[in-house]
């Protein structure tokens, strides 16, 4: 019964060609189109100097720090890899103003006119720097953070002074080895699988729309079968629609870092959560144009609120070992997520993404109980 039931899916799949095609190729598409935007968007700071520092004579001659902070920034930004920030001075305050106002530059330094004179001379004091900028502008606060850094070590070296403390900065896992794109991808290969919440709905009510389902009703079948024979097909489509998005992104430079068993593990996990979903929205409808329009709005919930188009931060009610369960867990999509990116990422096993499976395995659970209920009542209840 459940083989018959496999096969006659898989042939049905077949016939509904284009959603076999809008199924495996959404989320390839949304690859292309991040990696176009990750392109045309790489991160990049701009910073100007204005110099007002009057200097200090000394010696019968003149000695102006303000001027050597812009060779002093260079090189610290050379020394230093992967800070996406340039700096240039600036010849008047309201010129430099007038380009942050058209986001010609992110951030302004100030350097006051007492600058030398406050660092040099006995006893020293401290320079009021000004730094102004859009403070609701993430380019300001970036470059802001890393000016003051560089701004602490000139004045450290200057004034002949050992810094109090000096920065390590330790990446976890693989984090300071991917880009922004690769961030993106776990999010789109979960997406290949959300896809399925049309096509393992159509599967499910095709079987009604198409009156089979009173066939079906009558050689005895019960709905766990039914599902079991229909969600295999759905499981294979899944896959496969997965491993096409995972090839498009390593095309483009993503790396798969991980235990291959884990990912497929999560695969699967979140194939057979999509299914049982789907089993509730067939529930719901009666037809094929039925899932076509209602369908839209679970698919877009999904989409958009799991963390699968990009990431979102919520407010945890409790906690499943590590994983902050909120209301995002409701979409099952949004641990299978996490689980991916730390894997992916962080370069942990399965044992540290346990809550986030657990979260998945329940949401699933509650998916299935209440889709066959719902199914069951709605389209295989014999009067």
């Amino acid at each position: 019964m459940i083989w018959a039931i496999f096969t006659k899916s898989v042939k049905e799949q077949l016939r509904n060609f284009w959603i076999l095609i809008l199924t495996v190729s959404m989320a390839p598409f949304f690859v292309f189109v991040y990696f176009l935007i990750n392109e045309a968007s790489q991160p990049h700071y701009r910073a100007l100097i204005v110099n007002l520092d009057q200097g200090l004579e000394a010696h019968g001659e003149n000695i102006n720090l303000g001027n050597n902070l812009l060779p002093g920034f260079q090189e610290f930004i050379e020394k230093v890899e992967n800070i996406p920030l340039s700096i240039r001075s600036v010849a008047s305050r309201d010129a430099a103003i007038k380009k942050i106002e058209t986001r010609k530059a992110d951030v302004l330094l100030v350097v006051p006119s007492n600058f030398t004179r406050a660092l040099l001379s006995e006893p020293k004091t401290a320079p009021e720097i000004e730094i102004v900028g859009n403070l609701t502008s993430v380019g300001y606060l970036i470059s802001a953070v890393w000016l003051g850094e560089m701004l602490n070590d000139f004045m450290a070296h200057q004034a002949s002074q050992e810094r109090l403390f000096v920065v390590q900065e330790t990446a976890l896992g693989l984090s300071g080895q991917i880009d922004e794109f690769e961030l993106w991808m776990p999010g789109m290969l979960i997406l290949s699988i959300i896809m399925l919440m049309f096509s393992a709905t159509i599967a499910i009510i095709v079987e009604v729309d198409q009156g089979t389902i009173l066939r079906l009703k009558l050689s005895g079948m019960k709905a766990w079968q039914f599902l079991l024979g229909v969600g295999s097909s759905q499981v294979l489509v899944g896959i496969i629609a997965i491993f096409l998005t995972l090839g498009a992104a390593t095309s483009l430079g993503f790396e798969m870092r991980g235990a291959f068993s884990s990912f497929l593990l999560i695969t699967v996990l979140t194939s057979i959560s999509m299914i049982a979903f789907s089993l509730i929205l067939a529930a719901a409808t009666r037809s094929v144009t039925d899932v076509l329009v209602v369908g839209n709005f679970p698919l877009f919930l999904f989409m958009f609120f799991s963390g699968a188009a990009f990431p979102i931060s919520t407010n945890a009610w409790f906690y499943l070992g590590d994983y902050g369960v909120s209301w995002q867990t409701l979409m099952s999509a949004a641990p299978a997520i996490s689980a991916l990116q730390k894997i992916s990422i962080m370069g942990v096993g399965l044992s540290d993404v346990g809550g986030e499976l657990l979260a998945l395995t329940l949401m699933t659970v509650i998916y299935f109980v209440i889709g066959l209920w719902g199914f069951q009542r709605r389209h295989l209840r014999t009067k």
